[in-house]
């Protein structure tokens, strides 16, 4: 049988996104691992870090964690090369949930709320691009600065995140990010960013309806701020994909959600740490 164009290009763009077509390195950059050191080593680690780049040199590290066809399906490891960490099956299950809008003809725009590189709003892009869909847009969210410190009056459920100390790997900057958009030619009107914390952005956000919503943010505050507003503008029809449902702060925070507006929708499983359902 003969594959369709689209789905050629499609295959190529997710083997792209996850780095699949080239072997990811053996060593990584000190700097982008100090978080996981014990917390007595870090400032040794940093100032290791910063003297060599006086000089400019780099250390690295080796990594750890030998990578598999089966961590590379799951988005079990962080890339140093690639634009996206969420692995093939959630690239999938992206794929799956814009073609079926696509073919139902559900109402509304696609936006992820924490992009890291862009690589899942690059595909969206992409699936939009490939079926020649020009009426609908995706949304790009994030703070471009990394996550949050804990609102522990509002949100006390984030008591123990650490989240906000990832900063030097989970920061990618919009500039990056709308650089990663050109470098697979799809920047254009279809793409809008919303740049800033989303208890400041979600409730203002230029959107009417979403025919696809998916969550990256990790935290209690952040998934709750993202469904709190931006649910109600789901179609009938349309997809709510968690990618953090693994993270016990995330899936508290979507428990209470479906629960406050009892959402019998029932709960799909992608992989190790993610599931969707549909509205």
């Amino acid at each position: 049988m003969e594959i369709p164009t689209e789905h050629r290009y499609l295959d190529l763009i997710k083997k792209t996104l996850t780095f699949a077509l080239w072997e990811e390195p053996k060593f990584v950059p000190l700097d982008s691992r100090i978080f996981r050191l014990p917390p007595l080593l870090r400032p040794v680690a940093h100032a290791m870090v910063y003297f060599f780049s006086l000089m400019n040199l780099r250390l690295y590290a080796r990594r750890r964690l030998e990578l598999t066809p089966e961590s590379r399906e799951e988005g079990q490891y962080r890339p140093e090369y690639a634009h996206t960490m969420i692995g093939l099956k959630r690239l999938n299950n992206i794929q799956y949930c814009v073609e079926s809008v696509i073919k139902n003809q559900v109402e509304g725009d696609l936006i992820e709320t924490g992009v890291w590189r862009g690589g899942a709003c690059i595909f969206m892009k992409a699936i939009l691009a490939a079926y020649g869909i020009t009426d609908r847009r995706v949304f790009v969210a994030d703070s471009f600065e990394g996550l949050p410190k804990p609102d522990l009056i509002n949100y006390p459920q984030d008591k123990e995140s650490k989240f906000h100390e990832k900063k030097s790997v989970l920061a990618i900057s919009r500039e990056e990010v709308e650089a990663n958009f050109k470098a697979y030619g799809l920047l254009d009107e279809q793409v809008v960013f919303l740049k800033g914390w989303f208890k400041d952005t979600m409730p203002t956000a230029p959107i009417n309806k979403l025919a696809v919503l998916r969550l990256d943010g990790d935290m209690y505050e952040s998934t709750m701020e993202v469904l709190t507003h931006l649910y109600p503008k789901l179609s009938p029809g349309g997809f709510c994909i968690i990618d953090d449902y693994g993270i016990r702060f995330c899936r508290q925070a979507v428990n209470d959600f479906r629960t406050q507006l009892k959402i019998t929708s029932p709960i799909q499983k992608i992989d190790h740490t993610s599931i969707f359902w549909q509205k």
